[in-house]
C-alpha cells in the first residue's frame, strides 16, 4: 500500500510551519513539523489562530526551548513552554518521553553546553505511538540530531476477483475441447487480404471468449496490507 502525502498550506500557511497529511482506510491524518525561532513566532501563531484538528499524529521540531521537564541537566522552567504545552493539550498530544536521552542540538564550541530543545508530540490515546529515538550519528554536517517515530497504519483489506478454470477439471476439458473445436471449422481458405485475416481474428478471438466465460469461475483473493512509516525530522 503506497501513501500520498500532501503539503496543506490551505490550512496553516506559516514560513516555519510544515503541515503534512496522508490517507489511511479513508481517513485522514496529520504530521506538523514546526521551527520555533529565538522570539517563538510560530508558537504565537499557533496559539492565535482557531484551527481544530482531529487526527494529528505528531508534532515535532526545533522548539528552541529549554526547560527541565525534557532537559534534565537544565534546572529552570521556561515560561514559554506552558504555551507550548497548551498547543499540544489542544491537538490531543503529549511529549514523547525518548528511547535514548541524548542531546539533539551539538555545539562545535569548547565549553559550551549540548542542548535538547528538538521534541517531538505524539497522540495521547495512542499504545502503539508512544516513544521517538534520536540519532546523533545521523547528524554528519548539522548541528542538530534528528528525531525518528514509526507510525504503524492500520490493516488495509483488499477482496480482489479473477476469472479462472481450475486445472484438470471438466471445465478445463470442456473448454479446451471447444477450442480445438472452433480452430478445426475455421474457414481459412477465404483470407485473401488484410481486412478478410481481421474479420477471421476478431472471430476467432469471440468463440475463445465466449466458451471461456461459459466455463470460468471468479476465484476471490483476500489481501491484507499493513504500511508502516518513519518520520525523521
Amino acid at each position: 500500500m503506497s501513501l500520498h502525502f500532501s503539503l496543506q498550506t490551505d490550512i496553516i500557511n506559516h514560513t516555519d510551519i510544515l503541515l503534512l497529511s496522508f490517507t489511511s482506510n479513508h481517513f485522514q491524518y496529520f504530521i506538523l513539523n514546526i521551527y520555533s525561532d529565538s522570539v517563538h513566532m510560530a508558537l504565537k501563531y499557533l496559539k492565535d489562530i482557531e484551527v481544530n484538528f482531529d487526527n494529528i499524529l505528531v508534532m515535532t521540531g526545533d522548539f528552541n526551548i529549554r526547560d527541565s521537564l525534557w532537559d534534565s541537566s537544565f534546572p529552570h522552567h521556561s515560561s514559554i513552554n506552558n504555551d507550548l504545552l497548551l498547543i499540544a493539550d489542544s491537538f490531543q498530544l503529549a511529549l514523547s518521553t525518548p528511547t535514548n536521552p541524548f542531546p539533539t542540538r551539538y555545539s562545535d564550541t569548547v565549553g559550551e553546553t549540548n542542548l535538547t530543545i528538538n521534541l517531538m508530540f505524539l497522540r495521547c490515546d495512542s499504545i502503539e505511538l508512544n516513544q521517538h529515538s534520536i540519532h546523533p550519528d545521523w547528524r554528519l554536517t548539522s548541528d542538530h540530531a534528528p528525531l525518528s517515530v514509526t507510525i504503524p497504519i492500520a490493516n488495509e483489506f483488499i477482496t480482489t476477483s479473477k476469472l479462472s478454470i481450475q486445472q484438470n477439471s471438466k471445465q478445463e476439458n470442456a473448454f479446451i475441447k471447444k477450442v480445438i473445436s472452433v480452430f478445426q471449422n475455421l474457414d481459412t481458405l477465404n483470407i485473401s487480404n488484410k481486412e478478410c485475416l481481421e474479420n477471421t481474428v476478431n472471430s476467432l478471438n469471440l468463440l475463445i471468449n465466449q466458451a471461456w466465460n461459459k466455463k470460468c469461475e471468479a476465484i476471490k483473493n483476500h489481501k491484507t496490507l499493513q504500511t508502516m512509516v518513519e518520520q525523521r525530522v
